[in-house]
């Protein structure tokens, strides 16, 4: 929900609930994702806000996602947040500001980048040569399959995976038929992997992906199948590209064996060519160094090196700023272990790493004790800020948790861990704004979305995480699917709601949350929402859920 670019939310009056603030009389809110910065990109915000005001609407929950940064931001930032507040005074949009980026941390990473969620790697070998420590090639998967690849030698294909007799292997129109190839790797358990691949496209039409699945058939659906998927970050491949590698990183978590799977899922027209697969011990790339992600080194016999005298200090000097402050790459390569051993040295290393998901997304641990002085810091530089009497708490999609040893050590299932964080971060706003309303999204609290187990790589049910919020909490549910069960959850326990839907679909669809809403009962407003900048029915909307009223 967080890469959304617009929503709006009418909120009903119902003074017979118990709140801390009464919601306001009956309103139209409007979500903006902001950046404050740019000043062209103001204007484009002030005329947002001015032609939303003439539709009715009343409020603006508005996101950027410096409010994280505060400190770090210059006058200019500071004079295009005043204005932004002159305009909302000028229309009588009230401004609710987002914060507490917990799901998408870049916000918070950029502050630090060790901050992100670790995945464990247990007793990696790496050997000696030439005065540094690397990844043992004797222990990489043994992949099958020549250079150009030879569909024969995978476990399986769809028909149209053929061998192309100039290089690699081709899927063409596939008119929305899968075209996958799949080969079962054998891995160790706990291992960050590298895969690479060379893509080549002609006016394709779909999504190119490699695909890691485990291989254990008792996991609950996921993503693909009813395994497991070890990886998620896009290979973002143009419609039409020459040979181009891409990378694919992944931890193996308790896997001893993997699938494979190279193509498309959804593909249409074109073209799509796939060759030079190979796969090797990923190394320290986005090496994460702190307390709660602790980093050891030692001999084959079991010697513990001592880091700062055995060998100097090791650091990824790219993790978390690349291209900027708080953004990680899937691939980098990865530093090295110096040190002054004979070549041929056989070492054992153990580390934790960051992972991306999709478009660069990276979530923060919430058991860090910096990590909850950062919100506490953005909790009041924001409130100082704007003054805002209701904020809008950003939990949403968390998609690794409880895998370092910072979660871990405090032996708590992850619903558990997410419901402190949550009570925590309610309490936080308190203390800036006693008596403000106080917004989060639904899907990490809704046991029929995404608070239950087996979601992403978190370890652990989420079972429980709704226990950080009481029911002053207003929920913008945008559960569409499962609409009927979310609102009878929330309902039930006493939260006021806002409905989220549209998604880019004919606006008129808007009539399925409704019938939902009046048949199920316990939803208070509607929220519009694209996931692109797409503000064209923003009028229509209104106006339908005006007639709706």
């Amino acid at each position: 929900m967080e890469h959304l670019a617009l929503s709006c939310a009418l909120v009903l009056l119902c003074g017979s609930l118990n709140a801390a603030e009464p919601l306001p009389r009956p309103e139209l809110l409007v979500y903006y994702n902001a950046n404050l910065l740019v000043d062209h990109l103001v204007d484009d915000l002030e005329k947002l806000l001015r032609r939303a005001a003439t539709a009715g609407y009343t409020g603006a929950v508005l996101s950027d996602v410096k409010f994280a940064r505060l400190g770090d931001m210059p006058p200019a930032y500071f004079r295009n947040l005043d204005r932004v507040k002159r305009i909302a005074a000028e229309t009588g949009i009230e401004i609710i500001p987002t914060l507490f980026p917990i799901g998408y941390s870049e916000g918070l990473l950029a502050h630090d980048p060790n901050l992100a969620e670790g995945l464990p790697v247990h007793d990696a070998p790496f050997v000696v040569t030439g005065g540094a420590a690397r990844p043992d090639p004797v222990a990489a998967p043994a992949l099958r399959g020549g250079d150009p690849l030879d569909p024969t030698q995978w476990d399986s294909k769809d028909d149209l995976v053929v061998r192309d007799p100039d290089r690699g292997i081709r899927i063409t129109d596939p008119d929305g038929h899968m075209a996958r190839l799949r080969q079962q790797v054998q891995v160790h358990p706990w291992r960050q992997y590298h895969l690479t691949v060379q893509v080549k496209t002609r006016d394709f039409t779909g999504t190119p992906r490699v695909a890691v699945m485990s291989v254990r058939r008792s996991l609950e659906l996921v993503n693909l199948g009813s395994r497991q998927s070890l990886n998620y970050a896009d290979l973002d491949v143009k419609p039409t590209q020459d040979w181009t590698r891409h990378h694919v990183v992944f931890n193996s978590l308790d896997n001893d064996q993997v699938d494979i799977y190279l193509g498309s899922w959804n593909g249409r027209t074109g073209s799509l060519w796939w060759d030079q697969v190979r796969i090797e011990e990923a190394g320290l790339v986005n090496l994460v160094r702190r307390d709660g992600a602790p980093f050891t080194v030692t001999r084959a016999d079991g010697t513990k090196l001592t880091e700062g005298t055995d060998y100097p200090p090791v650091a990824d000097p790219r993790l978390g700023v690349v291209p900027w402050p708080g953004a990680y790459e899937v691939w980098h390569e990865p530093p090295l272990i110096r040190a002054a051993l004979p070549d041929g040295m056989q070492l054992r290393v153990s580390f934790h790493h960051a992972i991306t998901f999709h478009h660069g997304q990276v979530m923060a641990c919430p058991s860090e004790p910096k990590t909850v002085a950062l919100l506490r810091d953005e909790a009041q530089r924001v409130h100082a800020a704007w003054g805002a009497r209701a904020y809008f708490m950003r939990h949403d999609e968390i998609r690794v948790l409880n895998q370092d040893e910072a979660c871990r050590q405090r032996h708590l299932d992850a619903g558990a861990i997410l419901a402190d964080n949550a009570k925590t971060c309610v309490q936080l706003l308190r203390e800036v704004n006693p008596g403000g309303r106080i917004y989060v999204w639904s899907d990490m609290f809704d046991p029929s979305h995404n608070a239950g187990k087996n979601y992403y790589l978190v370890r652990g049910d989420l079972a429980g995480s709704w226990e950080g919020l009481d029911k002053e909490v207003i929920i913008a549910n945008w559960n569409q699917d499962q609409r009927d069960a979310s609102l009878r959850w929330f309902a039930g326990r006493g939260h006021r709601i806002l409905i989220a839907g549209y998604y880019d679909r004919p606006v008129a669809q808007i009539g399925d949350w409704l019938t939902s809403a009046a048949r199920v009962g316990g939803a208070e407003g509607l929220m519009y929402t694209t996931w692109v900048p797409r503000y064209d029915d923003l009028e229509e909307f209104a106006r339908l859920v005006s007639a709706e009223r």
